[in-house]
């Protein structure tokens, strides 16, 4: 028995599959059995699948599996995350237009999808780059723009010179173009954003409504980073513009010394035009874009910054202090602004120690003789100094008494500040969902109305990057009609970037052929919310924020019956190799194809789940791969020996003449069904039915009955086929003549469960002396009673004196004497 025997019982079984679209479900309430909607993060269309694909689908599979045999009806669909940077640079790698090489790559994840025997609904196939699917995704846009969540502004990007294009933070490597190597520079663009800080706390609110793992609620909660403090608002001596910051230590407000903005402030190159410092500060914030916010944000990085030759106005003492632009502070966090108060902030003290700066303390500890008195920078709570007529409070009392006199003063107020940042979706890509805008002079912003979607994504030749979008060269696309005044306009050029997409699909799987509606209501309200997600962490926060934003506006729009997509999240482990994650450089990349040509689709797929619990990360061991093909060759053969040398149980058979063996058999459904249904711990439930496997093969040399045998054979194959449906379907099919997926989820006997006993240990003074059997569960009484009766026992207990017994139920007795 060898691979290719496995490959043909694959093709059987998929072709029985495809040929009568077993996975298919309709749109249809009165069909029996309740509705459930299982779904893996849809992959990039980037080349082939790998084994991280095989994992994550594996994992789906079994789900949907087991709730289809508990007698749900599940929608477990399939598509393509067809659009965006990794299809356009796969493009780009392989020469090819991105059309072709996505298509090309759809069609090898379709194809080893179904050699790897996924139970996919593919009368729902859709992939993001099909005109009849982003023909809706422009369609949310404009629902959107309409209620003033999609808008345009300035903002920093990262821009190779060289190449003439905008960067994304993944094309920026060691502060080069990851493509030619080129610095990168600052360019301020107008971008399109949506508005996502509008619903900061309505995001933080329902993480509490859904069954996630709670480490993934904190990254997104700590994502969104809910701040309460105050706005203080510092006026520039020299222009007269008004900064708004934000801070948690209004009590501090009296130590603010000096003032700084974030590199990729909209106003650092403005206001540093014109001065002695114009030329450094452009070197510098070009500088700063080079490194990640990681290293810029770290406590011990030398502090470096720029004079920006202007000065603003503290408007608790009047005193005007210099602004500086410094990398240490973030675009991400309040304003990109922050009032520097060295005397009590870490990083503001270590800047203004290596500029020369004031440092005035206006906190002072509430222990004068503690350890923190006269050590600055002190950032603890204390009494106020040197802070006007707030002198003498304590720091809660000088926050909140500072905040209303700003308030009074119309320099401030109490706020609530996040870190998130409004959802940049422009890119000045080619290889996108167009943004359905057209810009008039006389109009403005115009949204092209429904019925002229899709705008179509022209068929261009050089979609290379060029400083500005390739469609913008696309005269004849461009050039249109103004919907609302009928003069000329133009076309916005840019693309949206392909989190947009990725952020609805699951709602369009519910109903993916609809013309004329994105959605019909009602099909959602039979599948929404997706029962269970399931992906890797990566996308824990990004794709995840922003699917949920997206529903929370539609479904304030009457667009959607929920309010939150995913009810339940599990976060897949990453596979690696060698110790190290996979890639092609270090050679050390398996391949699914190469995998389930050797050993089979189910060998792939029960050992990508064997290898440790599913949510955790996993090395790949070639040795762990024979071992489970061993094992389902085994099963395999079990199933065809008992099919040729016995007979099919007669009607009534219960099983009974073998009990030990008919006892294991329940014990392996409850400990698989458990498995199943508490924490997706499919090694456990791959490795039961593997000692379960081994039982039949010591039963059989024992003399069992063919009937036992049989029956535990098959049962095995029906607890097996959530993880190897091929190799389970034909054995359950030789010994029972059914389709396994046409039958329930195996029900354990537990009256043989009742009646099992246990072996427990018999110790005196620890020392191990005898092991006796006694009935699950017994209590003390009876687990002595039959310790006693073993002589060995009774022979260490002779001579001595009982000073007390331990018993450990199921387990052990101590008997500790003198």
């Amino acid at each position: 028995m060898d691979a290719p025997d496995f490959r043909e019982i694959d093709k059987k079984w998929q072709d029985i599959w495809h040929r009568e679209r077993t996975w298919q479900v309709s749109n249809n309430l009165t069909e029996s059995g309740g509705a459930a909607y299982v779904l893996e993060m849809l992959p990039y269309t980037s080349g082939e699948p790998h084994i991280g694909h095989l994992k994550n689908y594996a994992v789906g599979d079994a789900v949907a599996h087991f709730m289809r045999r508990n007698g749900r009806r599940v929608l477990h669909p399939m598509g393509y995350d067809a659009f965006g940077l990794p299809a356009e640079n796969h493009a780009i790698r392989t020469g090819k237009h991105p059309k072709e090489s996505t298509d090309e790559s759809i069609a090898s994840f379709a194809r080893q999808f179904r050699e790897w025997g996924i139970s996919i609904d593919w009368s729902r196939e859709l992939a993001t780059h099909q005109p009849s699917y982003y023909r809706w995704t422009q369609w949310i846009f404009l629902r959107l723009f309409e209620k003033g969540l999609a808008y345009r502004k300035n903002a920093a990007v990262k821009w190779c010179p060289k190449d003439a294009t905008v960067l994304a933070n993944e094309q920026v490597v060691g502060g080069r173009c990851e493509r030619c190597g080129t610095e990168v520079e600052a360019r301020q663009l107008e971008q399109w954003f949506f508005r996502i800080t509008d619903y900061a706390d309505r995001l933080l609110a329902g993480l509490h409504e859904i069954e996630w793992p709670e480490h993934v609620k904190t990254m997104q909660r700590n994502w969104i980073g809910r701040s309460e403090g105050a706005e203080v608002i510092f006026s520039c001596v020299e222009t007269g513009e008004q900064y708004h910051v934000f801070t948690t230590r209004p009590d501090t407000l009296f130590g603010a010394t000096f003032f700084v903005l974030a590199p990729e402030h909209p106003d650092v190159l403005r206001l540093a035009a014109g001065t002695p410092q114009e030329e450094s500060v452009r070197e510098y914030v070009n500088q700063a874009l080079r490194s990640t916010n990681d290293t810029r944000g770290a406590a011990d990085k030398p502090k470096t910054g720029v004079f920006l030759g202007r000065h603003v106005i503290n408007p608790a003492n009047n005193e005007h202090i210099p602004v500086y632009v410094a990398d240490y502070v973030l675009m991400e966090y309040g304003t990109g602004a922050v009032m520097a108060v060295p005397a009590h902030d870490e990083r503001d003290y270590a800047f203004a120690r290596a500029f020369g700066l004031p440092i005035t303390q206006v906190i002072t500890p509430d222990d004068p003789d503690g350890p923190a008195a006269g050590q600055l920078p002190y950032t603890g709570a204390g009494t106020l100094r040197s802070s006007g007529e707030f002198d003498g409070l304590t720091s809660a009392a000088a926050g909140a008494a500072i905040t209303s006199w700003l308030a009074a003063e119309g320099a401030g107020c109490q706020t609530v500040s996040y870190k998130l940042r409004d959802w940049l979706v422009s890119r000045q890509r080619y290889w996108g969902c167009p943004i359905p805008i057209v810009h008039c002079q006389s109009c403005g912003l115009v949204p092209v109305p429904d019925e002229q979607l899709p705008v179509h994504l022209p068929d261009i030749e050089d979609y290379a990057p060029k400083g500005r979008s390739p469609l913008a060269s696309a005269d004849d696309w461009v050039n249109v009609t103004c919907p609302a005044c009928g003069g000329h306009a133009r076309r916005e050029t840019d693309t949206m970037d392909t989190f947009v997409d990725s952020s609805w699909y699951f709602l369009r799987y519910c109903d993916p052929t609809n013309t004329e509606q994105a959605w019909d209501f009602n099909a959602l309200a039979e599948w929404m919310p997706v029962d269970q997600y399931i992906g890797g962490i990566e996308h824990a926060i990004l794709h995840l924020l922003y699917a949920r934003f997206l529903t929370k506006v539609l479904y304030d729009l009457g667009k959607v019956p929920v309010a939150e997509p995913f009810a339940k999240l599990f976060t897949q482990g990453m596979i690696t190799k060698d110790g190290a994650k996979m890639s092609k450089s270090r050679g050390n990349v398996v391949s699914p194809v190469r995998i389930v040509k050797h050993y089979g689709a189910d060998t792939a797929r029960c050992y990508v789940l064997f290898m440790g619990p599913p949510d955790t990360g996993a090395d790949w061991s070639d040795e762990g791969i024979e071992g489970v093909y061993r094992f389902l060759r085994r099963l395999l053969r079990l199933g065809r020996e008992l099919a040729e040398t016995t007979q099919a149980p007669a009607a009534g058979d219960t099983h009974q003449i073998d009990t030990g063996l008919n006892r294991k058999v329940a014990e392996t459904i409850v400990r698989v069904t458990e498995s199943m249904t508490q924490k997706f711990a499919f090694n456990i439930s791959i490795a039961a039915v593997m000692e379960l496997s081994n039982s039949v093969s010591r039963a059989q040399r024992d003399g069992a009955s063919p009937a036992a045998l049989r029956h535990a054979v098959a049962t095995g194959a029906s607890l097996l086929f959530p993880f190897a449906p091929h190799i389970s379907s034909e054995v359950y099919e030789l010994l029972t003549g059914r389709r396994v997926w046409e039958d329930s989820w195996p029900l354990a006997d537990m009256t043989l469960l009742a009646s099992e006993t246990k072996l427990i240990v018999c110790q005196v003074n620890g020392k191990v002396r005898d092991r006796v059997e006694v009935p699950a569960g017994a209590d003390d009484a009876v687990v002595e009673s039959a310790a006693r009766a073993s002589q060995a026992v009774l022979h260490a207990l002779s001579d001595s004196t009982l000073l007390k017994t331990v018993v450990v139920r199921d387990k052990l007795i101590n008997f500790v004497v003198r």
